[in-house]
């Protein structure tokens, strides 16, 4: 025969102190642990030499001695023998599991959500690669980093080879130029799934807001994940976040082949800024009269581990994440240990409208809906999918809170320490009124001009 093949096995003590012969593992891996730790067996000359040996000699302390000494050796050999065993068969399973993991792209990669996704699976051995796309480098050195505008139509080369595309990438920042802000999240989401569907990505992942359902008085509490979207585009980014649905539901008809998932955070909370994070930062917590608000949170971890499950297609489609259930407002102040300033509709609206106007507040009226009327959603879809949160809405809330300390907010307007000092030491009420005053001056100076 051309060639011999020898599969050595080592021999296993179990439990009852007895030697038993594993099968052999197929594994080249296992197969050289185990020739490593196994030690030399004895031939039947050798075996039948020793037996004759121990009974013609009687054994003393001394025999004894070497003898507790050889089995404590070949107990130590065992044990080291199966730890190798072990360490080489997992060190083979995570190979085996990596090489049929997807390759998955993440863009918006180095900073908040994008860059704790694509550290989490870098590190997973269920991922085969993660490729990370962003305007600068970030941290996770493990992933393979393209350095780009998600509006440029280069970042299709960069997509080659992925399975999935999980797209965050988003401009939700108060203080940035409305239109400048579509034209970014707009143009950016357009790209990407054009960019995918070129190069064979099967799965694109979005990421929106549970405020694409709007904030109405007669909203279910919870809604149902599949519930008409309602809201308009008259809160911060809620108009992109409308546009970027539309753009997912869109692609795979002008692209079979290619599918999208949509995944619709509730109020998020961990490293963010947004009016609904900002209005815990007021002196007083301004509730509307005659409005039922509720509260659903989402911690960025959790939201963290959504996207894990869609970027390996545990879950597919539209889905909410969240917490499980929600707060009434009184559940929310007696936790924050702040109290409420109550407005009428017309007064509260009013102001928030006027103070967008002349730039005095980033926020318009239309995120004040969302801290009136209820948008709490179910996460029934993540549950059957296996998926639980780590997280509750009041460790959440109390996560909040420890976070914006010491921030002041006035109308979603930050205030300096001078001012927020005068507006702690004043209360609400003046606080209101000083705010009254900066519009009044604001159109002195308009007329003025």
């Amino acid at each position: 025969m051309d060639a011999t093949w020898y599969v050595r096995v080592i021999r296993v003590r179990t439990e009852d102190n007895r030697w038993r012969r594993p099968v052999s593992s197929p594994d080249p891996q296992v197969r050289a642990a185990r020739n490593l730790a196994d030690p030399q067996p004895e031939n039947k000359s050798q075996k039948k030499s020793r037996n004759e040996q121990s009974q013609d000699e009687p054994q003393g302390p001394a025999d004894r001695t070497t003898e507790n000494a050889e089995n404590a050796e070949n107990r130590a050999t065992g044990t080291a023998a199966e730890s190798a065993e072990t360490k080489a068969e997992a060190e083979a399973v995570r190979s085996r599991s990596r090489s049929r993991g997807p390759v998955v792209a993440i863009t918006g990669a180095a900073t908040g959500v994008g860059e704790l996704l694509a550290a989490r699976l870098a590190a997973s051995e269920e991922i085969k690669q993660v490729v990370a796309i962003d305007e600068r480098r970030g941290e996770v050195s493990e992933a393979t980093w393209h350095i780009l505008d998600v509006r440029d139509p280069a970042i299709a080369e960069k997509l080659r080879g992925a399975d999935v595309v999980v797209h965050l990438a988003l401009d939700l920042d108060l203080e940035t130029d409305p239109a400048a802000r579509t034209a970014y999240n707009v143009r950016g989401t357009q790209t990407v799934l054009t960019a995918a569907a070129a190069v064979g990505v099967h799965r694109v992942v979005l990421c929106t807001s549970a405020m694409v359902y709007g904030a109405l008085p007669d909203n279910d509490i919870p809604l149902a994940e599949d519930a008409e979207l309602r809201a308009t585009a008259e809160a911060t980014g809620v108009g992109d976040l409308l546009e970027i649905e539309r753009l997912g539901r869109r692609a795979p008809r002008a692209h079979p082949g290619l599918h999208v998932t949509v995944v619709r955070p509730t109020v998020l909370v961990g490293g963010t800024d947004t009016a609904l994070t900002r209005y815990f930062e007021s002196p007083r917590l301004l509730v509307v009269a005659g409005s039922h608000p509720t509260w659903q949170f989402c911690h960025v971890d959790d939201l963290v581990t959504a996207l894990e499950y869609a970027a390996l297609e545990k879950i597919d489609g539209e889905f909410a994440v969240g917490c499980d259930g929600w707060l009434e407002q009184e559940e929310v102040e007696e936790i924050s240990g702040v109290r409420r300033m109550e407005l009428p509709s017309a007064v509260a609206l009013g102001a928030a409208a006027r103070l967008h106007r002349i730039g005095l507040t980033p926020s318009p009226a239309g995120d004040l809906a969302y801290t009136m009327h209820p948008w709490v959603v179910s996460v029934s879809r993540l549950h059957d999918a296996g998926w639980r949160p780590s997280w509750t809405n009041e460790e959440v809330l109390a996560a909040l809170l420890e976070e914006v300390e010491g921030r002041h907010t006035l109308a979603g307007r930050r205030l300096g320490r001078k001012d927020a000092t005068a507006a702690g030491a004043a209360g609400a009420t003046v606080a209101l009124l000083g705010t009254a005053a900066l519009v009044r001056r604001a159109r002195k100076a308009r007329r003025r001009i």
